[in-house]
């Protein structure tokens, strides 16, 4: 079977574009073949793929004919980068993915723990793989064994990415990996800048979501606290 047939037995799932798009990447040397699913969402579809030296990438796949576009767009529209896209399904859906690649790349460059980029086209992004055999799990999946510990780390993420000039926007247990009782912040495509309109709001929206989650793991956080450490060491 040939690199592009392999994909064809994704069309019943992909459109024919992302099958191209597909086909170029793996034709580019980033991945041979998907391999197996990690996660199959309402928005992208999250796969682990094969290179040829056998290690494992990750291949998020942005899924266009589903994708809440306009809701995207809520989140992109403030940027000037991407005025005059409000209708354009696909172009949207891409300019998330390249939002997702860039937030990526500023947070590694920064030192917080993501997962590194590869490389995005269209409605693809190729990074990082995380996990040892199989993918490391999400927060809400395995809790940590040191809760305290695990806090700790990830403020220090919070503070990183504040320095970097950058709010997740989005944070909760189903976007932070729990890879070696470490963790990784995945899912940056609603990151904003600073200069976002309601990004503080964003960020304390994100501070509570881990507040909530870690109460139920007997550990207490105060939000306030949090909000001024962020801000104070993060410049």
């Amino acid at each position: 079977m040939s690199s592009k047939d392999k994909f064809e037995t994704y069309k019943d799932v992909f459109d024919d574009q992302t099958i191209r798009t597909l086909f170029k990447l793996s034709s580019e040397g980033y991945f041979e073949e998907l391999k197996s699913p990690i996660s199959i969402g309402k928005e992208s579809n999250v796969f682990s793929a094969v290179k040829k030296d056998g290690s494992l990438v990750c291949v998020k796949i942005y899924r266009v004919n589903v994708c809440d576009f306009r809701r995207m767009y809520q989140y992109i529209g403030a940027d000037p980068r991407f005025k005059g896209l409000q209708n354009k399904r696909r172009q949207i859906i891409n300019a998330w993915a390249q939002r997702e690649y860039r937030n990526l790349m500023v947070a590694r460059e920064t030192g917080a723990d993501v997962p590194t980029p590869y490389a995005v086209k269209s409605n693809v992004l190729v990074m990082e793989f995380i996990g040892n055999k199989e993918a490391a799990p999400r927060l809400k999946d395995r809790p940590p064994k040191d809760v305290k510990k695990f806090c700790s780390l990830l403020i220090k993420n919070l503070k990183i990415f504040y320095k970097a000039g950058l709010i997740h926007g989005d944070l909760s247990e189903y976007n932070i990996l729990n890879f070696n009782e470490k963790p990784i912040i995945i899912d940056l495509s609603h990151g904003v800048k600073l200069e976002y309109p309601n990004a503080f709001e964003l960020l304390e929206r994100d501070i509570k979501n881990m507040e909530k989650y870690f109460l139920k793991h007997k550990v207490k956080i105060d939000v306030r606290k949090i909000l001024d450490l962020v801000k104070e060491n993060g410049i």
